[in-house]
């Protein structure tokens, strides 16, 4: 079926309605049927779909059109209140805003629907397996009750993974029914595995993921908390690193944003501050000597540069092990001691004075309270997550889509990761503010 939409063809929009309504939305697995009365005001628009996307080609409705269910408080609960345990575990590195996850989560759980017990599982995954040593701690409103306003997460953090077997025989010993999991794609794998072998059991365990990545590449979640959090900070540190160029002759500073795959911090950072004069990012490929020619160009017009660059950008010029870290990750170079060496030593060679200011802010930007565009963020998506837990849903990640909260499968969060658009708005906007080539060579 073809609809062509537009405002002066009222039949082409019927036409677009009539077709989302006939298809449906991602699966999403449930533990049974909801029969316990809600004590949260139910929403009356739940049955609302989310597309994944908004933008489609005139008169082309695409025919692999993904449509999310909407995130919000049921009317029905499949487990009963107060005969209901809850645990949440935090993986992976810090990111502001965990506390406040962990805090919003507890109070909605206790406060929202009276579960009269929440753990927190210490040190990540480790503590889903005995011999770890870790046992959990019990979460009460005295214990959360001001943990938002520090960084970290009150309960650890650690890389890695655990038996799914050894997790789920922890979690029914724990009698737990409900695990929140709060992490990146290595994090919401693990969870999928423990979903999976609990549903092999035949064992009614709630799996929900709260998606973390201070980078902000998850698919079908346009922002991930602690990436505003991350861009103010970084501004910051460009502020200095700007100031520090301008006060020497041909001031030269570098400053290594986080960044794995996806530049989007580096990008952001790039535009909100407009002192950048050039960007480097995973998505671009650049060749040094013709980064630093334009540098050589701008230090004779200007008298001083500020350069950022993503710690994933340029992979393709380091020697890397091809180690692994705990939680999978390909251990990277260091793409900012490679520049700042690089560029030092091209100009040493061709005598021209340049003093050269290294940045790396990474991990003073990850213990970073959250700030409060991130603290709303965490808020609504960890009451979400509690939501769709206790009407028995599983298996899934809270996404947050088009201003929408939505409950998206754990498989296609762990399929791929978002990367920046070359040819989108935001790396047009950073070419446009530091007037670097579209490509360096």
């Amino acid at each position: 079926m073809l609809c062509w939409v537009s405002n002066r063809n009222p039949t082409g929009i019927r036409c677009l309605v009539t077709l989302l309504f006939l298809m449906k939305p991602m699966p999403i697995t449930t533990l049974g049927e909801a029969t316990f009365p809600s004590p949260r005001i139910a929403d009356k628009s739940c049955d609302v779909l989310i597309p994944a996307d908004i933008q489609w080609s005139a008169g082309n409705l695409p025919d692999d059109l993904i449509l999310f269910e909407k995130a919000c408080p049921r009317e029905k609960l499949f487990f009963n209140p107060g005969n209901t345990r809850a645990a949440i575990v935090t993986c992976g590195g810090l990111c502001p805003g965990l506390n406040n996850v962990i805090r919003s989560v507890t109070r909605e759980l206790l406060l929202g629907y009276g579960v009269p017990s929440v753990l927190g599982i210490r040190s990540g995954y480790r503590g889903l397996d005995p011999a770890s040593g870790k046992t959990p701690i019990e979460l009460t409103e005295d214990v959360v009750e001001e943990i938002h306003k520090k960084g970290g997460t009150l309960l650890g953090t650690s890389r890695g993974p655990v038996d799914p077997g050894v997790a789920v025989d922890f979690l029914i010993a724990n009698k737990i029914d409900i695990l929140f999991t709060v992490g990146g794609d290595g994090t919401q794998r693990g969870g999928h595995a423990i979903y999976k072998e609990a549903a092999r059991r035949g064992h009614p365990l709630s799996v929900v993921g709260i998606p973390k990545t201070i980078d902000n590449d998850v698919n079908y979640v346009s922002r991930t908390f602690g990436f505003v959090t991350a861009v103010d900070e970084a501004v910051r540190v460009i502020d200095s690193a700007h100031t520090e160029a301008r006060s020497v002759d041909n001031g030269v500073s570098l400053v290594k944003l986080m960044g794995r795959h996806a530049g989007f911090i580096a990008a952001a950072a790039t535009v909100a501050s407009q002192d950048v004069n050039f960007c480097l990012v995973p998505e671009q490929k650049f060749s040094p000597e013709c980064l630093f020619d334009a540098l050589e160009k701008r230090l004779q017009r200007k008298n001083h540069a500020v350069i950022v660059v993503a710690e994933g950008a340029g992979e393709e010029l380091l020697e890397g092990t091809g180690e692994k870290d705990a939680s999978g990750n390909t251990i990277l170079g260091n793409i900012g001691h490679f520049l700042r060496d690089a560029i030092n030593r091209h100009f040493r060679e061709r005598k021209i004075e340049m003093t050269l200011r290294y940045f790396d802010p990474s991990y003073l930007i990850r213990g970073c309270p959250a700030n409060t565009e991130d603290a709303l963020l965490c808020d609504r998506m960890g009451r979400h997550a509690v939501h769709a837990a206790m009407s028995g849903r599983t298996g899934l990640v809270i996404g947050f889509l088009h201003g929408q909260f939505v409950h998206v499968p754990i498989d296609l969060i762990t399929a791929g990761s978002k990367r920046l658009d070359p040819d989108g708005e935001l790396w047009s906007a950073v070419l446009s503010t530091t007037r670097q080539p579209s490509l360096f060579c």
